[in-house]
């Protein structure tokens, strides 16, 4: 039997699964965290009764049913920035993501939100973006009711954005930047996102896609420009052509923890704005929080 208010989340444990989590909670969910390792979320600091681990890997398909089953929603918030092993952007995006949806719709599950991104492109030269695209496509094969959310690049406490911005303009008397710096860019507050995808299993319409920005529009050099004086930044940005970065991302990738990554390169090549054709935040009734709002609070 299926439980109205059961929500699974794939990805619970990442930047913004764990907000989801809460933000599900908060609305009085009872939801199953499905994590391959699952442990306490710094984002759950009382647990309830509503709220319980499950340990599930979207590569294996009898603990992704063990997961959904008797659910009511499934979110799928796994993504993948750098490929190891047989973790690979296909592997993670496309077929896992349409294992998630095909057992989400053959046990009943009456809402599907997977998360993707802005810019998704099957077409794409880039195998992140590229596999994005697919992605959606195969979701959509499995669960063609499915909800698709694309975060614009997101902020928030202790997030891969603006938090390696600050200290390595805390610690660096010149900066580079990312070609010339005109790529433009509209981020957008996590805990925005995480609500959105909340709101949209309770009263979006099906088969939508929700591209969720932020309230202002930077380019790269803005933007950085906007951190940097914020911290205290007085130093110069250098442009560095993306041709340079590219190469010191495949030296990069090497590490056990990369500091950069050829997605995030390949991503800096392309504007990441919203299309005027999409639904987004106040189509869900949410007023997103705006970058300078967030750094005040710093």
């Amino acid at each position: 039997m299926t439980d109205t208010r059961t929500v699974v989340v794939f990805g619970a444990t990442g930047f913004l699964g764990q907000r989801i989590v809460r933000h599900l909670l908060d609305d009085r969910f009872t939801v199953r965290a499905a994590s391959r390792h699952p442990t306490p979320s710094t984002a759950v600091k009382d647990p309830s009764p509503a709220f319980a681990f499950v340990h599930a890997d979207v590569n294996d398909d009898g603990s992704v049913v063990d997961a959904a089953a008797g659910a009511f929603a499934v979110v799928n918030a796994v993504s993948l920035y750098t490929e190891h092993g047989r973790q690979t952007f296909e592997s993670m995006h496309v077929r896992a993501a349409a294992r998630v949806a095909r057992h989400s719709r053959q046990l009943g599950v009456r809402r599907l939100v997977h998360v993707s991104g802005i810019g998704a492109n099957p077409a794409s030269t880039s195998r992140y973006i590229a596999s994005r695209g697919r992605g959606e496509a195969a979701v959509r094969n499995e669960f063609p009711a499915a909800i698709i959310i694309r975060p614009a690049v997101m902020f928030g406490t202790d997030d891969s954005f603006v938090t390696p911005l600050a200290g390595l303009m805390r610690a660096l008397p010149v900066f580079p930047l990312f070609g010339s710096g005109r790529t433009q860019l509209q981020p957008c507050c996590v805990e925005d996102v995480a609500e959105g995808i909340v709101r949209a299993l309770v009263v979006a319409e099906p088969a939508r896609i929700y591209e969720l920005v932020g309230p202002q529009i930077f380019t790269y050099q803005t933007l950085v420009r906007t951190i940097g004086e914020h911290f205290g930044f007085r130093g110069t940005l250098v442009p560095v052509p993306f041709a340079l970065w590219h190469a010191l991302a495949v030296i990069t990738e090497r590490l056990p923890y990369p500091p950069l990554a050829r997605t995030q390169v390949e991503l800096m090549e392309l504007d990441n704005v919203a299309s005027p054709d999409c639904p987004g935040f106040p189509t869900l009734g949410i007023n997103p929080r705006s970058l300078d709002e967030f750094l005040k609070r710093q």
